[in-house]
């Protein structure tokens, strides 16, 4: 399927200065944030808060994307990210029509090894919607959360509290560059993959910052800032539910978890949420971050697809990362 971004182009006043400066994302895939600099990856952030501000708040109309159209491809049905779709298709055999009638394709797959053929055949930019591994575009959202909320992601310490899937490996392969540390735990047999704990641990001593593994979640959850998790049965699991269920006994987030974390905690989730994961009290509490963090998806998304097709540079001051 196809989305047209004409719907940004009516009669804006002020469109930007072309990119100046080291960072060129035109034309890159964005298939996990292992593979961008934190410069890069702040500048996406930088974009996201620009965009949201002169559209949402100024109410401008920007032709950013006049003219340029999005494929869309999901073999896991999305709410957020589009109305629910699912195919049974090898989405592989399109890539060279897709790239001759799109500007970009956006991929909710269940292998990452399918988006990285994809990405080497084609001659667009892939941007990855999920993946079995990374969940790169979620946590740009989340990001963009964090630093509206706080003012600055430098010295933030991220308490992941849940399953080792790909919500947790796209925070791996980028907080560290942001300065932030990490403490996690998820239950016995449900670690992170051990390559991409390797390379967290790699970021952490590069950028000076901590990372640390632990099955106890109120362990991960001792001074953290930012208490996060997701849910425990993703798609595609739902005959482990019995069994993961009881593998996370004690991971649900709750009043007693934040009574150890830091004093300015705040709480995350990526949603669809179920009860399980986090109760009542923190979900809808003041310290809950949830809703701008769903409201963000829209803005990080856009600002991706901007920076991926586009020489644009941001308007607004940088902010302070």
């Amino acid at each position: 399927m196809s989305t047209d971004f004409s719907f940004l182009s009516n009669n804006s006043r002020m469109c930007g200065k072309p990119l100046q400066g080291q960072v060129q994302l035109k034309g890159r895939d964005l298939l996990t944030l292992k593979n961008f600099t934190g410069e890069e990856i702040q500048y996406m952030l930088w974009l996201s808060a620009d965009l949201k501000f002169r559209i949402k708040n100024k109410g401008e109309y920007l032709p950013l994307l006049q003219g340029k159209s999005l494929g869309m491809i999901f073999e896991k049905r999305s709410t957020r990210t589009r109305l629910s779709t699912e195919t049974e298709c090898l989405f592989l055999v399109y890539h060279r029509v897709l790239s001759s009638m799109t500007d970009a394709v956006l991929a909710r797959v269940y292998k990452q090894s399918d988006l990285d053929i994809l990405a080497k055949e084609a001659s667009i930019p892939i941007v990855n919607g999920l993946s079995d591994l990374y969940h790169p575009v979620q946590i740009l959202a989340d990001y963009l959360t964090l630093q509206e909320h706080y003012g600055s992601l430098k010295g933030l310490t991220l308490s992941w509290i849940g399953d080792g899937n790909n919500i947790l490996h796209s925070i791996m392969m980028s907080a560290a560059k942001f300065g932030m540390h990490l403490q996690a735990a998820t239950p016995k047999g449900y670690e992170p993959d051990p390559n991409i704990v390797k390379l967290a641990e790699q970021y952490a001593k590069e950028n000076g910052t901590k990372f640390a593994m632990t099955n106890d979640p109120l362990e991960a959850a001792r001074g953290g800032n930012v208490l996060i998790t997701d849910t425990w049965i993703s798609m595609g699991q739902e005959e482990e539910k019995k069994k993961r269920l009881q593998a996370f006994q004690g991971y649900q987030v709750t009043m007693k978890t934040a009574k150890v974390a830091a004093s300015d905690w705040t709480f995350l989730h990526c949603l669809p949420r179920k009860p399980e994961e986090v109760d009542d009290e923190v979900f809808y509490s003041p310290r809950s971050l949830v809703f701008p963090e769903a409201e963000n998806r829209k803005w990080t998304i856009m600002a991706v697809m901007v920076s991926l097709l586009t020489d644009y540079s941001p308007m607004l001051q940088k902010p302070k990362f």
